[in-house]
């Protein structure tokens, strides 16, 4: 009959044997630990060297604030407002999170930042000269000599990149817009090769979509003012058209702020920024990860030879 404890005995024998086997094979092998280390060492020292720069210009916005004043003021007229097709905005309503989702649209892109920007610095930069600030651009997507694209490459496939193609690059390599819920600031990040034109498109996007809510308002409130006009004049009932004589008042002092407001839906707390230090890639993190790589591979590598060997020789 077996003795449990000479069982238990023997257990951890072979665990003891086992762990100085893989001590021993791991000691006869550690030249190829070593080798596979530095080679992979090796590839990650260059891989890192051959990644571009990238620098990242970032601004805080605050949502800014709404003509209260008039929202109070038009909300004595509500039945006849709406009667009239105007909008009535609460003071809690602000257009900051429908600015957000803009922001990151395939139609704010198309019509108030492409034809903005000049379109191969999004699709085919090559590289950033720091000594004079010059961008230089990858011949087998877009030759600057004669202002062409080259067809059949994997960005152009067409005559030159389309609206799509250039929104998708934008969106997956340059553009990053978050908002922190308990405080509503807003933060938007611009990466890019030449950090002066990362700062010059946030400044373009901030401008276009506090301009395109601008305009937007702008056409609501002279429709109405128009509506009103109209209004009047059909109207027989004297208290309507004192009414709406003031709902006019009221939508013109609207105007008057929406054209004299720069900061219409984000104001900064924190402007976009030249930056000086990039902020990719992390170099040192490259290299540490190719290092803990090619040692892992190195020692499942030894492991695994010496456990076949073992295994053909049994």
């Amino acid at each position: 009959m077996n003795n449990p404890a000479n069982d238990q005995l023997n257990e951890n024998n072979d665990h003891e044997v086992d762990l100085l086997e893989i001590f021993k094979s791991l000691n006869q092998g550690k030249w190829i630990i070593v080798s596979m280390t530095a080679f992979f060492s090796i590839i990650g020292v260059i891989y890192s060297l051959l990644l571009p720069n990238i620098y990242s210009s970032e601004a805080i916005l605050a949502p800014a604030s709404s003509s209260g004043g008039i929202s109070g003021a038009l909300k004595g007229y509500g039945g006849l407002a709406s009667l009239a097709g105007i909008n009535i905005p609460s003071n809690s309503d602000n257009k900051s999170t429908q600015a957000i989702k803009k922001l990151s649209s395939l139609s704010f892109f198309e019509n108030n930042v492409l034809p903005y920007i000049f379109l191969p610095d999004l699709m085919a930069v090559k590289s950033w000269n720091s000594q004079d600030n010059t961008l230089t651009y990858d011949d087998s997507i877009y030759k600057e000599s004669t202002n062409t694209w080259v067809q059949g490459n994997s960005i152009a496939n067409k005559q030159m990149p389309s609206a799509q193609d250039g929104f998708k690059v934008f969106i997956e390599e340059h553009l990053s817009v978050s908002e922190e819920r308990k405080t509503g600031f807003v933060t938007l990040q611009i990466k890019h090769q030449s950090p002066f034109v990362a700062s010059q498109w946030a400044e373009l996007m901030i401008n276009q979509i506090n301009a395109f809510y601008r305009q937007k308002d702008k056409l609501e409130s002279e429709k109405s003012v128009n509506y009103l006009n109209q209004q009047i004049v059909i109207s027989s009932l004297q208290e309507v058209k004192v009414a709406f004589a003031d709902l006019i008042q009221e939508e013109t002092k609207k105007l008057t702020l929406i054209e004299a407001k720069n900061s219409y839906v984000f104001e900064y707390v924190d402007p976009p920024a030249v930056m000086e230090r990039k902020s990719e890639p992390w170099r040192s993190f490259i290299i540490m990860l190719s290092i803990l790589l090619g040692g892992i591979l190195g020692i499942i590598f030894v492991l695994v030879k010496t456990f076949v060997l073992k295994e053909k020789a049994s």
